[in-house]
């Protein structure tokens, strides 16, 4: 019989965060009112610490005030369980501990029946790992995962949460920046948008912007003109990017229109950046994941540069809608599929299944707890579907080859 159930948040943050906590709320609520909740602070860190937040009377009853507000009340971390070099460098386990043990002893101490993780495939992959080592050594403890990134690239998962909204923030954001495009003559912008391995959020956030273009009313003879106010350019990691022919294309335009904008992956072309900076002998800044730490390298800069002379820009200017976007409360598509999971979430915890709760590609779309070994992060984004080829064609940017790496 489940008597309490542990939450926490990890990883950067997503637009589901705190509705997603929220919605656990609820749902304990209303199926057992009497289970007790607490909320380990800064993700994997404050379960390796023993630090929490209890869920009291007042927060159940207040649970829904979370849906309303972005980032995660209980606050994140990225911490890899079986990086235990990390962990030792910043003080979370001692010389000789195993931290998945130092976890799972943790959570027995706390009197944990069931841990909710909450975040994208770092930390679904890390709660994996204390899953299979909870039940190799019959611990005897419940895992149950939400999805959530804003790249939603997580195998097999079809909609991560929060990821609709950041489409949607990352649109309004380019609205006004992309209404910086007369503050000089030959201006080149470059918006940056989250997505290491996938350039999904970058397509949609694109797609989103030129809705938003179909809704206005221009002005042309004041030079109030859609053309300069379009998207002249989609970069992402799938795609091979022809910097030499782009640049001839984007040259026409910049003669033409004044102005160039493009939208850019943040992974858009990583390999060919991190080769150059190794061919310096600079060292690649990474996480401790591995990744390359993507605020350091700078792909936005690195691309401006490149395109700016190309095209003989004036000034350029780089923008980046990431933090904008991941931290915003849910929109109400996002506050449904939160709902819908969340509600599941908690129905396969009181049952004692584990797993990660998204609609499975791989099998017909069905809501399902997906067990933790199917599940990774780098899914590609299909840079075939129509919707995405029509709107490069709109904009009159070449179909790309696909990349044979990302």
């Amino acid at each position: 019989m489940v008597k309490k159930v542990a939450i926490l948040t990890a990883g950067g943050f997503a637009p589901c965060l705190s509705s997603a906590i929220g919605g656990l709320i609820e749902r304990y609520t209303e199926l057992a009112p009497d289970l007790e909740i607490i909320a380990y602070k800064h993700g994997y860190q404050g379960l390796l610490t023993g630090d929490y937040l209890a869920v009291t009377d007042n927060v159940r009853a207040n649970a829904g005030l979370l849906h309303k507000f972005g980032g995660s009340p209980v606050g994140n971390s990225r911490v890899k369980l079986t990086n235990t070099k990390n962990l030792i460098k910043r003080g979370l386990v001692k010389e000789g501990e195993n931290p998945l043990q130092v976890a799972a002893d943790r959570l027995v101490a706390d009197g944990v029946d069931v841990l909710h993780t909450i975040g994208g495939d770092d930390t679904n992959t890390t709660a994996a790992d204390l899953a299979n080592y909870l039940a190799e050594n019959d611990y005897g403890l419940t895992v149950v995962g939400l999805p959530k990134t804003i790249d939603n690239d997580v195998i097999p998962i079809k909609q991560s949460l929060g990821a609709w909204t950041a489409a949607d923030m990352g649109a309004r954001y380019a609205q006004n920046i992309v209404a910086e495009h007369n503050s000089a003559s030959r201006m080149l912008i470059v918006h940056e948008v989250m997505g290491r391995h996938c350039g999904w959020l970058t397509a949609a956030t694109a797609q989103k912007y030129r809705e938003w273009l179909d809704t206005q009313e221009w002005l042309p003879e004041i030079g109030l003109s859609r053309e300069a106010w379009e998207i002249h350019g989609v970069y992402v990691p799938e795609g091979v990017i022809d910097i030499a022919k782009e640049s001839e294309r984007l040259n026409k335009v910049m003669d033409e229109v004044g102005n160039v904008t493009i939208f850019l992956s943040e992974g858009a072309g990583l390999d060919s950046i991190v080769a150059e900076m190794e061919a310096a002998g600079e060292t690649v800044p990474r996480d401790p994941f591995g990744h390359v730490r993507l605020d350091k390298v700078n792909p936005g800069a690195w691309f401006g540069s490149k395109f700016a002379e190309k095209l003989g820009a004036e000034k350029v200017m780089i923008q980046k809608s990431g933090y904008y976007s991941r931290s915003a409360p849910p929109n109400d598509a996002d506050l449904a599929l939160i709902k819908e999971c969340t509600d599941l979430a908690v129905d396969c915890a009181l049952r004692g299944e584990s797993g990660v709760i998204g609609h499975d590609e791989e099998n017909g779309d069905v809501l399902s707890a997906i067990a933790f070994d199917r599940i990774a992060g780098g899914k590609v984004f299909d840079i075939t579907q129509g919707w995405y080829t029509d709107m490069l064609t709109g904009i009159g940017q070449a179909i790309p080859a696909k990349a044979e790496t990302h």
